[in-house]
């Protein structure tokens, strides 16, 4: 097996394109808000044209009250959350969390547990078609939505494709920008979903959406149509943003090199793992060269090489044999998340609607109300579905 990191892995998709693709509506977009509420105007008005509620799953710099109001100014159905004080036993623990919890891998950002509440709350709510959207991509054409959930009822995902900021790494980034050819891939950023996939979850790593598309042994089918913009942004700015992508690169790109191959997870052995970092770490090296004698400008170049030095450096405390658990621990998650999305749906097989799903869950009180106002967010209650979430 050919151990290299790929420049494109387009070939594992199928493209249709926007005009060809049935419709279908949308039940939910989610949106995983770490922004101010200004930032939520292509959710609202996307939401807003396809008449689905808009699911504000916030934090950081986000309020939920604020971006609640800014939905129902627009008459959209909108559930907004403050995921400040969320219970820890709504999601899951993860083996893969405390395989790098108290390590230098450790990744302290929560955009994979907002998706992962997301398709809790849409398996609950009796949604079957729901689109992730991030809350920095532009959307040209809202209609674009429409023919991604028709898809739906062939592919269990369906990307947009990227036509803003490449959404890569830094090192693919760097690759990019001394001439090399590399290419997008599509992601959570704008990812329609199908009930089918609610069963696969986004691992705490760098390209979780990655592994989203898997189904914890190969690659669920997936499509690509239309057209999103991503905003752009300096990767270059912080050296900490390479050292914090360097394993989920390194995995991601690994495991989807094997996909190209024809190869699968059985291929994703120590031997092979430990070719692929002596491939990934020569081609870091080969770009800082390559950046170094370029004409780029001085001082854009200094912040790529310190990147660069990043990522190697970070990638130097990577080895095959934790490369090897890591898959193990997801394979294992892979399950424990179907088994925990089973239990929710045996337990409440009717569609309770979002108001009693997030009752359900626990966490109605942290919810503002949409346009209808039936939230009770003074509700506490658990119901014996979430008490028997918790996790051993």
């Amino acid at each position: 097996m050919n151990a290299r990191q790929h420049e494109s892995h387009q070939n594992l998709l199928t493209h249709v394109a926007a005009e060809d693709a049935p419709r279908a509506p949308l039940d939910a977009i989610v949106v995983p808000n770490g922004r101010p509420a200004a930032y939520l105007e292509q959710a609202i008005t996307a939401a807003k044209q396809l008449d689905a509620h808009l699911l504000l799953l916030c934090s950081m710099r986000a309020n939920a009250s604020s971006a609640a109001l800014a939905a129902k100014r627009e008459g959209v159905r909108v559930t907004a959350i403050d995921l400040d004080e969320l219970p820890k036993q709504v999601v899951p623990e993860f083996a893969t969390d405390n395989l790098l919890r108290l390590g230098r891998f450790r990744r302290p950002v929560d955009t994979s547990l907002k998706r992962n509440l997301g398709l809790l709350l849409a398996s609950l709510a009796g949604w079957k078609r729901i689109l992730f959207l991030d809350d920095d991509i532009t959307l040209p054409n809202p209609s674009d939505l429409a023919a991604a959930a028709g898809l739906l009822s062939g592919y269990p995902v369906v990307g947009l494709a990227n036509a803003g900021m490449p959404d890569n790494s830094v090192v693919c980034h760097a690759l990019r920008d001394v001439g090399a050819a590399q290419d997008v891939f599509i992601g959570g950023g704008a990812l329609a979903v199908g009930e089918s996939a609610f069963s696969s979850f986004f691992p705490n790593i760098y390209n979780e959406d990655w592994f989203f598309l898997l189904d914890g042994l190969r690659l669920r089918p997936s499509a690509v149509t239309g057209t999103a913009f991503q905003y752009g942004y300096d990767p270059y700015n912080d050296p900490r943003r390479a050292r914090g992508e360097e394993l989920g690169d390194t995995l991601a790109e690994g495991v989807f090199g094997l996909l190209d191959n024809g190869g699968g997870l059985a291929d994703a052995t120590e031997p092979y793992w430990s070719e692929f970092l002596n491939a990934r770490r020569d081609i870091i090296r080969t770009t800082i060269d390559r950046v170094q004698a370029s004409g780029i400008e001085p001082a854009q170049k200094a912040r790529m090489v310190a990147a660069l030095k990043a990522s190697i450096g970070r990638s130097h405390l990577i080895t095959p044999d934790l490369c090897v658990q890591y898959l193990r621990a997801w394979q294992a998650d892979c399950v424990r998340w179907r088994k925990h999305i089973r239990e929710l749906r045996r337990d409440h097989r009717g569609r309770l609607g979002i108001e009693d799903a997030l009752v359900t869950l626990g966490i109605a009180h942290l919810a503002q109300p949409g346009i209808d106002g039936r939230i009770n967010k003074g509700s506490r209650r658990r119901s014996p579905a979430a008490r028997s979430a918790v996790p051993a």
